[in-house]
């Protein structure tokens, strides 16, 4: 039985010499459909009658959440551009279309393409990572016995890529237990080691992040970046000029200050955006939301807007997951069943935990650390004290810790967290 074949080339020339030399007995593949559009192409993959599409890379609406859209389904994607343009090719990559070649190279080589793509989607993930080039030639479509490059030459040279920077994301329970606080001081601190560091406001339900700082909270930020990476075409500099440059070694990509605005931070953009952040800062550090409800449960609709998609897409893209709960009864009940829930979602991840908030008149550092032990198995990093006149004067002036408060217990703790979590 032959594969069934979808294309959406708006009628180029690559289509018709594609769907020609499939036009025959014993062809290995089955044209099934010639679409005219993404959405059609979308339509089509529903009918389970296709396993691999072949797509122009200039089609409207083809960005990540369409690509996502298509590997839930198991199709294996083919991309199409135009050998004039290099930087088409770059942003079928970013938007997640391994495999792509130019519409001069020939019906031989796009053939080979296909077939490399769907060989890989049946190999499984690890055959995919493997998998980001440009097919121009055919038989760089297949694994070759070569020996690969010496990297130590490469690195002799001085051609070895930079080490991709470290992502953190702060993350905790119901009940304002202070994440943007931590996250926001957190970074100071990193950058003041003179680590290059980036903060993220990723909360979906409405950042304070640029206010914390005293700026305004009506630039782009992360939407922005959401936006150009959906497309494929957010670069470091795209990035560069949606942040602020808040203090040295510090910049700052606001988020969205009105939890309405929501669908604008996409889930399917995060992980790019994320990558462009790791080439702009040795240290990322996210302000995550709270929930981690998998809308698609409730709404029984896979295809759904997921208004926490892009938490779960933030905290399974990091390094390192802080998790802070307020150090009182209440907060507790909350921390404790919040880290129940991001085990369920993150299995394999192992947060780090900081109490915040914490005094004796609610219970002792010791104590807290026991009955958080006794409920999770999970240690404590690091207890942060209550400071309520400190974080008072840091809002009211617009400055961090460090600046508004330098000699406090709280921020002392929080640059002996910094260099635990962030080594520099």
């Amino acid at each position: 039985m032959s594969l069934g074949l979808l294309t959406a080339g708006s009628g180029q020339s690559w289509e018709n010499d594609l769907v020609a030399a499939l036009d025959g007995p014993g062809s290995p593949m089955t044209v099934i459909r010639r679409c005219v559009d993404v959405a059609d192409v979308l339509t089509a993959v529903t009918t389970g009658k296709a396993g691999v599409v072949v797509m122009s890379a200039e089609l409207r609406r083809l960005d990540t959440e369409a690509v996502q859209r298509l590997a839930a389904a198991g199709m294996a994607v083919v991309g199409v551009y135009r050998a004039a343009d290099e930087r088409l090719a770059g942003r079928l990559h970013r938007i997640g279309i391994e495999h792509a070649v130019p519409d001069d190279a020939g019906a031989v080589a796009l053939l080979a393409a296909v077939r490399t793509a769907v060989e890989e989607l049946a190999a499984g993930p690890l055959a995919r990572a493997a998998s980001h080039r440009t097919v121009a030639d055919p038989r760089a479509a297949f694994p070759t016995s070569d020996p690969p490059p010496d990297d130590s030459m490469s690195a002799a040279e001085g051609t070895s890529p930079p080490a991709p920077g470290r992502v953190v994301a702060v993350w905790g329970p119901v009940g304002a237990p202070g994440r943007s606080m931590l996250a926001m001081n957190l970074a100071v601190e990193t950058a003041m080691t003179g680590t290059a560091t980036l903060l993220v406001d990723a909360d979906v339900y409405g950042g304070v992040l640029a206010s914390a700082f005293g700026l305004l909270d009506e630039s782009a930020g992360l939407a922005g970046a959401c936006r150009q990476a959906a497309n494929g075409r957010l670069e470091l500099a795209d990035l560069t000029k949606l942040t602020w440059a808040v203090q040295p070694n510090l910049r700052l990509l606001t988020g969205i200050a009105r939890a309405d605005r929501w669908p604008e931070v996409r889930p399917s953009a995060i992980p790019s955006v994320l990558q462009v952040c790791r080439s702009m800062a040795s240290v990322t550090i996210l302000d995550c939301g709270f929930c981690l409800e998998a809308d698609e449960e409730i709404t029984f609709d896979t295809v759904a807007p997921r208004r926490n998609g892009a938490t779960l897409a933030a905290l399974s893209e990091a390094d390192v997951i802080v998790a802070v709960g307020s150090a009182d009864p209440s907060g507790m009940e909350r921390l404790v069943r919040g880290l129940a829930e991001l085990a369920e979602v993150l299995p394999h991840s192992t947060p780090t935990v900081v109490l915040n908030r914490t005094r004796r008149s609610a219970a002792s550092p010791e104590e807290s650390m026991a009955a958080l032990s006794r409920f999770t198995g999970l240690g404590v990093l690091a207890s942060l004290p209550e400071d309520r006149p400190a974080m008072d004067k840091c809002w009211q002036l617009g400055l961090p810790l460090a600046e508004a408060s330098a000699g406090s217990g709280l921020r002392k703790a929080i640059g002996a967290l910094a260099t635990s979590v962030v080594p520099r």
